[in-house]
């Protein structure tokens, strides 16, 4: 009888031709945030094609859930697609091929399920809009859609292999300051100057900069500044993201905020408003938490498929993602993957490289080391339970 790793390859590699032409499609016509009508549609009709029982339109309209169940009983593997495009430069973070590796993967799993037809588990890919910046998947977490998951997974390509990269919580801010407007030459000592009240507080960002750390951001524009130069400003406003490792550290950063705006509305006379995004609003993305048994199972599943681009580079960080709200309710990873691109994501070039054959080639490669993933999950359950273990000790460190 063939290996289950053997059942994976084949079945994925079998599917190969339908799953680049399901990424290229995607690729081809770029939807942006919880507009991704086509792309939705593209995936649920292959899914359905395919023996899995789809939810269309799943908690938001873009959203999807499809389910393939074998027994009764068993675990829940959930497998992550991400396929809204950016303005202007389409794919260029990958999307289409996070969506054919969750798909894929989930071909690879269910092969090797109905190759042991008394093992019981349940596949479960769900589809989640609007990672850039509209939060999907954390309305869907609001919506109890990961509830009964196991685990869950995805791959995000990039220029490098990394298996934890260090992927940061991030929370959007802004102060507006209420000041006075007098006429600038007649009478400006009758003025209270807003503008003013912005220009300290953006100065004090950027000298707390310096006492980060390392890891930590801090990004910020002066967003309003005043009508005319001939009228002192009475309104100004800064909006600002901040990011750290964890949610816990982003807390902490939040309070030394709103500290120097409350200082730069004092120094001017001004009022000050300050404003952060809920955790529970689509703004606010937690640090991933990569879960150490299920990434260890990674890298060993994925070197034995031997990758296009097998060099591991050394986690650093990397932007942030509402696959870390996710992490925080499931164990979860979420390694990025090499295409063999050059070029940054978020880039014109690398949008060109999301849509390549060797692209494809790595994304198969990453699929079906999540299918392996899955299949330890199914068919070992002291494996599980050592997942499970260990994500609950992580989150208490967190805490």
């Amino acid at each position: 009888m063939a290996s289950s790793s053997d059942i994976i390859d084949r079945a994925v590699e079998e599917n190969s031709d339908s799953l680049k032409e399901l990424s290229g499609k995607i690729w081809e016509k770029p939807e942006l945030a919880y507009e991704e009508t086509f792309a939705h549609d593209t995936l649920t009709d292959y899914l359905e094609q395919h023996g899995f029982q789809v939810d269309r339109k799943f908690k938001l309209d873009t959203a999807f859930r499809a389910v393939y169940k074998q027994g009764s009983g068993g675990p829940n593997i959930g497998y992550i697609c991400e396929y809204d495009a950016l303005p202007g430069i389409g794919h260029a973070c990958g999307h289409n091929l996070i969506a054919e590796a969750g798909v894929a993967a989930a071909l690879g799993l269910r092969a090797a399920l109905q190759a042991n037809p008394s093992a019981g588990a349940t596949i479960t890919v769900m589809g989640t809009p609007a990672e850039e910046g509209g939060g999907g998947k954390v309305k869907l977490i609001t919506a109890n859609a990961f509830d009964g998951i196991d685990v869950c997974m995805m791959a995000h390509p990039e220029a490098t292999n990394m298996l934890s990269p260090i992927v940061l919580a991030v929370n959007h801010g802004s102060a507006t300051f209420t000041g006075r407007a007098a006429h600038a030459a007649a009478a400006p000592w009758e003025g209270v100057n807003a503008l003013d009240a912005a220009v300290n507080a953006y100065t004090a960002l950027a000298m707390l900069r310096q006492q980060l750390k390392p890891d930590c951001r801090l990004h910020a524009i002066i967003a309003e500044g005043g009508t005319r130069p001939n009228i002192i400003p009475e309104r100004s406003a800064l909006r600002f993201y901040i990011r750290a490792t964890t949610d816990k550290e982003l807390h902490g950063l939040k309070d030394k905020l709103t500290t120097i705006m409350q200082a730069a509305a004092t120094a001017t006379g001004c009022d000050v408003k300050v404003e952060y995004d809920a955790e529970d609003r689509p703004a606010h993305y937690s640090n991933v938490i990569t879960n150490e048994r299920l990434i260890e199972s990674y890298a060993k599943h994925w070197q034995s498929f031997k990758p296009a681009f097998p060099t591991v580079v050394p986690n650093r960080v990397w932007a942030s993602t509402d696959m870390g709200n996710v992490s925080y309710v499931v164990p979860s990873i979420h390694p990025t993957f090499s295409i063999g691109s050059t070029a940054n994501i978020h880039t014109r070039p690398f949008a060109d490289d999301a849509n390549t054959t060797q692209a494809h080639a790595a994304t198969r490669c990453v699929a079906k080391a999540m299918s392996a993933i899955g299949w330890n999950v199914v068919a070992d359950s002291s494996f599980l339970a050592a997942v499970k273990d260990g994500f609950q000790k992580q989150l208490a460190s967190l805490s």
